[in-house]
């Protein structure tokens, strides 16, 4: 049975996004908690709607995560409805990724040709950051979910000033900030300045919609900060990672100017000193992401360049514009933040850099450039070369033949193309003498009259010079009606060096003709051309010019190259377990003093936090002489220890640390679970991963005292004295946890410091005051305080 084009589009595109799907559930479970510190807010969220909205990290409401909640929803809806368990956090991650590659498919498609998008859908699925974040639950997966919605809603809203769609960017975007603050505005200059330059409208209308997107996501974000202002503190949770309880401070400080200038808002300060114009490059994060950014980069530049001549309103120029300048900002302020920065926040990069590949190979091939997929294939395949020799001992079989395939490719790529395009020029010379009008050859094949006007043949006539100028997929005017759905997916696109569509003018570059709604019949049998021709078959010109055989074969070989390290990344961090706060994708690529990287510290950093079974924490920063001991942090809902940590994590009994949660013996936990009805928290401990450990091991409230890093006021040693006294805690759990110093000091504390940091000393206070006042016991190799005794 023959399919149409449409229908093989949607085989492609289902194909594309089931093997999506595959990947980014394939063993989801080995992962356990994955990050525990949010699994511990999800549980909360399950156990009470008051933590579910305001996005606590226990279940009775003491202190909040150190990020806005609506990342949390997700997961807390889906543990309420299947139960709390690994699958039930991270599915709904995946899918939120398997969307992502959907809507960079949709939106690349909105121009260029369904090739074009499911390139760019590829390129994003196997971005091994994005295989990471999208099977993981921190923030970033719903964040950029947000902002490549936004982007596709900018993309419709330029095609024809539509109001609307711009308003609805202007809403994704505010919920983004409700995942992950600040974060979400990096591409706003790029989306604004887009749609203020090309909109067809007049410069007032577009300022207007411009104010109403604005409107709709101040509305957007701000309605659930009114809520959190217009609620008293009393009766709410503390707003963890802020020092004075306030959501605002925690979007401008902690998580706003502390991560560009490196100041200290109650959080860790700069721990990353070698920020640059290379950092997204280097060991930390150039396996990440960086696989592709050179080429998409190129194509940028080599895309403006093409459609420097196309009208203001060009759609193909806008959505380099959008794509170019979320790329640019993000990834600038990406290299040379001086505040706190792990590689995974550049999983932000990937939709731009997918979708900047396919659109960019595809001006390419609409104008005829053999020279830029070329450099994009020898380019990307040197730098894969770089990426894969970084770690000697993983495949290195893999490097050298990418190294040896690719620049071979690209040579071939540029042999085919400029034999492509000279035969085009020949061609279009004599057809343009051929069908001059007046000309007695072309009267006599009675292409014009004998005098000189066009002959018409049925119902279709020759194009007129300026259906020729036309430019490549320009949309219709505003006051034509929209293409349908199915028109749009079969309408005309580029045809590949050697094919000519009937009746149009034959030119050395063609301008590329408008996608025009074509009859319900033909949109049915109309075909894509792309690199690999019509239907896949070989391109055949009137003149019986044929290409290669094999010029399918060399094109889909340099997308394999270009793909092939960052898929075989991929395959890795999907078959490996991983938790923690840092987690990292693809294996350790070995740069000294980097955090991230199996079980512990990169480079031999050494562990902090592990509690007493681990070496003594804090004996220097990262780059120390020992590798990072204590399992890797976090565990299985029954208790197992697993995964790929980003720091070593606390052995089982232990305690957990700055960035990885605790794994209780099942003699403490029975401890922690006697008489827990009468008290409202279990237990206290400072810092939220040893908290999360413990609340995720019993199901009950334990309060993390001093908040993510210990540094948050909250409470107050007066507060918690007043808890003690009214007989709210039952246990306090303390060992391995000094007085004061910086996360890792020589006390081993865990994330606390003293007010001379940055932050509230009040954690140090209680923790010295549980000590003097309460006699401990050691249980599973644990110091516990019972609060109720002294």
């Amino acid at each position: 049975m023959t399919t149409t084009p449409y229908v093989r589009t949607r085989w492609a595109l289902g194909g594309l996004l089931a093997a999506t799907a595959a990947l980014y559930l394939w063993g989801l479970g080995a992962s356990g908690w994955a990050n525990a510190f949010y699994s511990a807010a999800v549980q909360a969220g399950t156990q009470s709607w008051k933590a579910f909205f305001f996005g606590s990290s226990d279940a009775a409401n003491a202190i909040t995560v150190d990020k806005t909640p609506a990342s949390l929803w997700p997961m807390e809806l889906s543990a309420r409805l299947f139960g709390l368990n690994t699958w039930s956090i991270l599915v709904p991650q995946a899918l939120m990724g398997v969307a992502t590659v959907a809507v960079v498919y949709a939106t690349v498609r909105r121009r260029f040709p369904a090739w074009a998008g499911l390139l760019a859908g590829a390129v994003m699925a196997l971005t091994p950051v994005a295989v990471l974040m999208f099977r993981f639950n921190n923030p970033d997966a719903l964040l950029v979910l947000l902002m490549t919605l936004a982007a596709y809603c900018v993309v419709r809203a330029q095609e024809r000033a539509a109001t609307r769609w711009l308003v609805l960017a202007g809403a994704c975007l505010g919920f983004a900030f409700l995942a992950k603050m600040l974060q979400a505005f990096l591409v706003l200059p790029g989306f604004a300045l887009v749609h203020l330059l090309t909109a067809p409208a007049g410069v007032w209308r577009r300022v207007g919609q411009l104010a109403l997107a604005g409107a709709a996501m101040v509305a957007s974000a701000g309605w659930w900060l009114l809520a959190v202002a217009l609620v008293p503190a009393s009766e709410r949770p503390y707003i963890g990672g802020s020092q004075t309880n306030s959501v605002l401070e925690l979007a401008l400080g902690y998580n706003g100017i502390g991560r560009l200038n490196g100041a200290d808002y109650g959080g860790l300060g700069n721990l990353d000193q070698e920020a640059g114009p290379l950092r997204l490059f280097d060991t930390e994060a150039g396996g990440q992401i960086s696989w592709l950014l050179p080429a998409a980069l190129i194509l940028l530049g080599a895309g403006l360049w093409l459609t420097r001549r196309a009208p203001r309103t060009d759609p193909a120029r806008a959505q380099l514009g959008v794509w170019g300048g979320w790329l640019v900002v993000t990834g600038l302020i990406f290299s040379f933040m001086q505040g706190i920065f792990h590689a995974y926040y550049t999983v932000a990069l990937a939709p731009a850099i997918a979708a900047l590949v396919g659109a960019g190979a595809a001006l390419a091939w609409e104008h005829r450039e053999p020279v830029l997929p070329a450099v994009g294939t020898g380019v990307t395949a040197l730098w894969s070369y770089v990426l894969l020799t970084r770690d000697g001992d993983w495949n290195p079989w893999l490097g050298p033949v990418v190294l040896v395939a690719g620049p071979a490719l690209a040579a071939a790529l540029l042999t085919l193309g400029r034999l492509a395009t000279r035969h085009a020029a020949v061609r279009g010379a004599a057809e343009q003498e051929f069908a001059a009008p007046g000309s007695s050859r072309a009267a006599c094949s009675g292409l014009v009259s004998p005098t000189g006007s066009p002959r018409t043949t049925g119902s279709r006539s020759a194009p007129s010079p300026a259906d020729s100028r036309r430019t490549a997929g320009s949309r219709s005017s505003s006051s034509r009606s929209a293409p349908s759905h199915q028109e749009r997916s079969v309408a005309e696109e580029p045809v590949r060096p050697g094919a000519v569509r009937e009746g149009e003018p034959r030119t050395p570059k063609p301008a590329i003709r408008a996608r025009e709604a074509a009859p319900s019949g033909e949109a049915a049998q109309s075909g894509e051309a792309g690199p690999l021709g019509q239907e896949g078959q070989e391109s055949e010109s009137s003149e019986g010019w044929r290409a290669p055989r094999w010029w399918g074969v060399v094109v889909v070989g340099a997308v394999v190259v270009c793909l092939a390290g960052p898929a075989a990344y991929a395959v890795d961090t999907a078959s490996s377990p991983h938790t923690g706060a840092i987690p990292t994708a693809g294996p350790s690529t070995g740069g000294p003093g980097r955090l991230g990287g199996p079980g512990g510290l990169r480079g031999g950093g050494q562990a902090m936090g592990t509690g007493p079974t681990g070496a003594q924490p804090g004996q220097g920063r990262p780059g120390g002489t020992q590798q990072g001991t204590g399992r890797p942090g976090g565990a299985f809902p029954d208790g197992r220890v697993a995964g790929r940590g980003g720091m070593g994590g606390g052995r089982p009994g232990g305690m957990g640390g700055l960035l990885n949660a605790s794994t209780p013996s099942a003699e403490l936990t029975t401890l922690l679970k006697r008489d827990a009805a009468a008290y409202t928290w279990t237990a206290a401990t400072v810092g939220s991963n040893n908290a999360a450990g413990y609340q995720l091991a019993t199901g009950l409230p334990v309060m993390a005292v001093g908040g993510f890093n210990g540094t948050d006021p909250a409470p107050t040693l007066a507060r918690f004295q007043q808890y003690v006294a009214e007989k709210e805690i039952h246990y306090f759990v303390g060992t391995g946890m000094g007085m004061g110093g910086r996360p890792g000091g020589t006390s081993g504390t865990s994330g606390m410091r003293g007010s001379a940091g940055g932050g509230s000393d009040d954690a140090a206070r209680i923790a010295a005051w549980v000590q003097e006042t309460f006699t401990a016991t050691t249980v599973g190799g644990v110091t516990v305080y019972d609060l109720t005794t002294g």
